[in-house]
């Protein structure tokens, strides 16, 4: 037998237990994203499991569970001695403001989506053979732009390119771009926006993320 390090055993099963929680959690953020329910605790005041299904035209049952997760998860805020919820304006800038440089909700639409292909991975990892990008769910491109999206708006052309020599006063000047591998368009759109003088062009081999943009 080989000795056991009581210390390193429970560091490691501490991490499982916190990786499968998010796993299992991720679920949520992505129904309460779909129907609404982290914009429709934003900005309002503290609301009943029961108000809530009825500004989003969901089922009490579920929402009042879904609720009790997200606030046992730091998620959404609790407050006892009212039996009511609400978002922080901390928790509404990452799960309710889209297009806030803090939003999040784009990740665990990205992360569920890329996990369906797990079949055909799998299989590669027998076959040795490859996966193509285009074989993803389209939700995956979806939760791409979403995530990186708010990234790219609060830094590309504000701070990014700038700190790249001599690139800001060549857009500005003119120059004709080529976005390799652009996805949905959401960083081609902005830095065409920011500088009318350039030309841009985005290219991409998945010809539904191409529709997209």
């Amino acid at each position: 037998m080989t000795a056991i390090d009581e210390t390193k055993l429970q560091q490691l099963l501490g991490q499982i237990v916190a990786d499968f929680g998010a796993t299992m959690f991720a679920a949520l953020t992505r129904i309460g994203d779909k129907l609404g329910l982290y914009k429709a605790l934003a900005g309002t005041e503290p609301q009943t499991p029961a108000e809530l299904a009825a500004r989003t035209g969901t089922a009490e049952r579920y929402v009042r569970e879904w609720l009790n997760a997200n606030a046992a998860g730091g998620y959404v805020t609790y407050h006892p001695e009212r039996g009511r919820y609400s978002l922080s304006p901390e928790q509404a800038l990452v799960l309710a403001m889209e297009g806030s440089p803090a939003f999040m909700l784009g990740a665990f639409e990205m992360a569920l989506a890329a996990g369906r292909i797990e079949p055909k991975l799998a299989a590669a990892f027998v076959s040795g053979e490859g996966v193509g990008w285009h074989e993803h769910e389209h939700q995956l491109f979806h939760g791409i732009e979403r995530f990186f999206r708010s990234g790219y708006a609060a830094n590309l052309v504000s701070s990014w390119i700038p700190a790249l020599e001599g690139v800001d006063a060549k857009l500005k000047a003119g120059a004709a771009v080529a976005d390799i591998g652009c996805g949905h368009g959401a960083s081609t759109i902005l830095m065409a926006q920011a500088y009318p003088n350039a030309h841009f062009t985005g290219f991409d081999y998945h010809e539904a993320s191409i529709e997209a943009s």
